[in-house]
């Protein structure tokens, strides 16, 4: 009886170290086929002051990426708002465009993205991330990175 007892704790605990890994790594953040879609069509960039959070591009900073990368936006709260982390949309531009945010969900708080060891085939990947803050005000930022082979 005391064996099953001890068993059930060690079962729930080796199941929580197995989730670790997946948990502190991204792991595959773009598919192949994902990449061979056609690329979204552009759009020009409006300017202007907004209220709206910003959303700054930390890492990584180097021009030509070699995967696996870690991978940081910022979140910047304007004027006393609170960033709702469940507001954050992460799009791959493509045609059509891909959902990323529910791969990104697990490394988002109120204060950015960070994640690790991201892995994105070679080539260039526009992706888009979106946040709202607690007032409904939005903002947000494309960032293109380009792989190397």
């Amino acid at each position: 009886m005391n064996d099953r007892k001890l068993a059930m704790p060690l079962v729930i605990i080796a199941s929580i170290f197995t989730l670790l890994p997946s948990l502190s790594s991204a792991g595959q953040l773009i598919s192949n086929e994902e990449a061979k879609l056609p690329a979204a069509a552009k759009f020009a960039a409006r300017g202007g002051l907004t209220r709206g959070p910003g959303v700054k591009f930390v890492s990584p900073t180097d021009g030509q990426i070699k995967g696996p990368f870690d991978m940081k936006f910022q979140f910047e709260p304007r004027g006393g708002s609170k960033i709702d982390p469940a507001s954050v949309k992460v799009t791959y531009l493509k045609a059509p465009l891909v959902d990323l945010t529910e791969r990104v969900k697990p490394f988002v708080s109120a204060k950015g993205i960070d994640m690790s060891k991201v892995e994105i085939p070679p080539g260039e990947h526009d992706i888009k991330v979106e946040v709202t803050d607690d007032a409904g005000r939005k903002g947000s930022t494309v960032v293109s990175l380009v792989i190397a082979k």
